[in-house]
């Protein structure tokens, strides 16, 4: 049988990354031959995991089809957040939580979505039905991307049995969730040896809205008051990918991991802004806006922003 590869979305946070690796053992016990990849090189919260369970980041990949003729998609399924080539290779499978997009395929393929807060969340449940047992390093890799995903299970992504997979993982990996999930979240909260490039970078994904092309980055912190004291550097890198990538809107989300509050710094054309004001209902205020509670891209920024394109 062919071998596979099976990655994530491009700019990978930890789920990306995690998932890839738990489904590639996962269906090499199953007896497929699948190595997990990357597309891109892991951020300082999935270091941090990945160091806690002494385990190896995949390798990082710009093409597929030069590989394989086959791939796997997990924590995403729209292409254009997906591998550069991904139209000269035939998706076999998709584990995903996120809505679905522009996606069709020319031969019938394993489809497994579900509204949870984590595609690990779903591997989880995979490894129960298939009774394979989840090695300890995996479940703590799989424990730190719910926690990543859900916020320490604070977001209004989660859902019970992502509760129930934080449990049973906590277990198997041997550790206290609540005090090895607030060190993980806070080891990606580390911007000051970042760049304003790097940072808007680090966790984005771009959408396609009614024709427009919207990118919504996301940036985690303790301190929102350090990050807006950037706010200057931030709008000429942002202006700068709108030029050069033709975005009718950018949203780069400023998270406070610890009271679940978010300010926005929204950028774009005039028709863009007001598109984002429709949508939540706010003005902005020097491209600014306040936008208390929200920590979910997936479920609290894009859904709002589709429906008002």
């Amino acid at each position: 049988m062919a071998k596979e590869l099976v990655f994530g979305h491009q700019n990978p946070d930890t789920d990306a990354i995690v998932a890839a690796m738990s489904y590639a053992y996962l269906q090499n016990q199953l007896g497929l031959d699948v190595e997990a990849v990357a597309l891109g090189e892991p951020n300082e919260e999935t270091v941090y995991a990945l160091k806690h369970f002494e385990t190896e980041a995949p390798r990082a990949i710009k093409t597929a089809a030069n590989e394989v003729k086959q791939v796997m998609l997990v924590d995403h399924n729209e292409p254009q957040q997906s591998v550069s080539d991904i139209a000269d290779v035939e998706v076999s499978h998709v584990v995903d939580h996120h809505r679905i997009s522009n996606f069709n395929t020319a031969n019938p393929l394993y489809y497994r979505a579900e509204p949870v807060g984590c595609t690990s969340t779903i591997l989880w449940e995979m490894y129960n039905e298939k009774e394979i047992a989840i090695p300890t390093k995996i479940a703590g890799l799989m424990l730190s991307a719910i926690i990543s995903d859900t916020l320490l299970l604070k977001s209004p992504t989660t859902t019970d049995v992502d509760r129930q997979a934080v449990e049973a993982l906590a277990k198997i990996a041997g550790v206290d969730y609540q005090s090895y999930g607030l060190d993980l979240l806070k080891a990606g909260t580390n911007l000051d040896s970042k760049s304003e490039a790097e940072l808007i970078d680090m966790d984005a994904k771009s959408f396609d809205m009614n024709g427009k092309s919207v990118r919504i980055a996301q940036v985690n912190t303790v301190d929102i008051d350090s990050v807006l004291a950037r706010k200057a550097a931030f709008e000429k890198v942002i202006n700068q990918e709108i030029a050069d990538k033709n975005y009718d809107l950018f949203v780069l989300i400023i998270t406070n991991i610890l009271n679940s509050d978010s300010e926005g710094l929204i950028l774009g054309s005039a028709t863009g802004q007001a598109t984002f004001e429709k949508a939540f209902g706010k003005k902005l205020a020097d491209n600014l806006v306040a936008l208390p509670g929200v920590v979910s891209r997936k479920k609290q920024v894009v859904p709002p922003l589709t429906e008002a394109y």
